[in-house]
Order: structure tokens, then sequence, then C-alpha cells
């Protein structure tokens, strides 16, 4: 089946949103292609219609707003288990989100039947975030820091992350296959040469990539928990570790 992993922006119109498309097949999940730099909900619409048989998207955005102000429930209640490690998320309300181009797109899926969360349905939509999966995922103490600080620490940060995600080829759960067209993204000497824009861009593509390894997760129903409810807002994080211990 056709999967796809989306790091969305806040406001498509202005920063641009990353896909990555993958084939699961049993315990493989092959990387078969990355939209970078896609700006406004036309364009992500556009990018996922074009994939043959979509059957799952996990998207690293809000896609259910429920709360006029402070925080959704999914996040206060993923900040008590991760906020210790670092993890938390920043708070999502409809007073400073009005009309969330995530929660556009959620719906525009819903109308193409991706129903919420549910593992059972011919096609679905999970929202997920990336900092504890990748806790649950590589057994982390704390959230992995690749997106703040000086170019060199960021660098830095994502050459280490890259190496993390390379190591799932062996992973007993769920192996995540590169093929040559998209192993730069993983290079660490291609990583180096990036700075401002292009790095950025790099950035968003591992973390699209990350929501389609969690998407392979939820599809071959590895353990997870649901953080909130699909009524009000929720949030998916894998709980099993994906690593190769050999």
């Amino acid at each position: 089946m056709t999967l796809a992993g989306i790091d969305m922006a806040w406001i498509t119109a202005s920063h641009p949103t990353a896909i990555a498309f993958g084939e699961l097949q049993n315990d493989q999940l092959t990387l078969i292609a990355i939209q970078p730099d896609l700006l406004g909900l036309s364009c992500i619409q556009n990018a996922l219609e074009s994939a043959p048989d979509l059957r799952g998207v996990a998207i690293d955005a809000p896609t259910i707003i429920t709360n006029q102000y402070g925080a959704r429930a999914c996040e206060r209640e993923l900040a008590r288990c991760y906020g210790g490690r670092k993890a938390g998320c920043h708070p999502t309300n409809r007073d400073r989100y009005p009309e969330a181009d995530s929660v556009a797109l959620s719906d525009w899926l819903a109308h193409r039947r991706h129903e919420h969360a549910c593992q059972q349905a011919t096609k679905w939509q999970i929202e997920c975030y990336p900092h504890p999966a990748l806790i649950e995922i590589f057994q982390l103490a704390e959230r992995h820091l690749y997106k703040k600080g000086p170019v060199p620490a960021r660098q830095q940060g994502q050459i280490e992350l890259a190496q993390r995600l390379k190591s799932l080829a062996q992973s007993p759960k769920l192996a995540l296959i590169v093929a040559g067209e998209w192993s730069h993204h993983f290079s660490a000497e291609y990583i180096q040469s990036l700075r401002g824009r292009s790095l950025k861009q790099n950035e968003d593509v591992l973390d699209a990539i990350i929501c389609l390894y969690i998407a392979g997760l939820f599809a071959r129903s590895e353990p997870g928990q649901l953080f909130g409810s699909v009524d009000l807002g929720y949030i998916y994080v894998p709980q099993c570790h994906c690593e190769s211990r050999q």
C-alpha cells in the first residue's frame, strides 16, 4: 500500500511543506518519492492526489481543533508524558489558528474517505508528532535536538538524525529502505554543505520521512498510544523500539 508522511507548515502559502511517499510491503517500507517545497494547500492536495492508491497519511500538524483557547486536551496529555523529556508541543486553539490549513487538509482527506486513526479502515489519516515518536522508536532519554541553534549545531543534529533513520534499514519491526535517488538527504557531507533555506528544506524532508515511518508503524498495527480523542483532537505516538538490537 502507498503511504504518505507530511511535515506541514502552519501557513502553507508562505512556508514550504514536505511530503514523503512510501510503499509498504509486509515488514518493509520503501521510500518512493519526496516532494519538498510545496507552497499552498492546493499544491499539497495535488501531490496527494497524484499518489496511486494512497491508503494512509500521517500529518505533523493539528488536524482537529475544537477548543477556542489554551491547549488541546491531547497536547496536555502528551506534555504530562513527554514534557519532562523536552518533547511537549505548542498549544493549539481556534483563537490562535482560526482557519488552520492543516484542519482544512484533514477535512479534505476525510471527504475522500480517509478516516481518523482507524487501522481497520480502507483509507485513514493520523496526526503525529516526530519528537516523542523519535524518543520511542530509538529509546532516547529526551528529545533529539536538530531544529534550533547555530548552523553547525543544526547540521550535526541532522547528521545524527539521518544516521538513526538509516539504521532502520535493519529494523526488526519495520525496515526503512531508501533508494540511491534520495540517499543524499542522509549524507553527512551533503548536510554539512547546507545553509539557510537549503538546511531548513532538508530538515523538512527528514521530518516528512519520520512521519512516513510513523504511518508505516500504524499501518502494521505496531504498539502505539492515542493521546486525546478523535472527537476533540488527538496525537498518535508509536510505542515500540524499532532499532536493531544486534
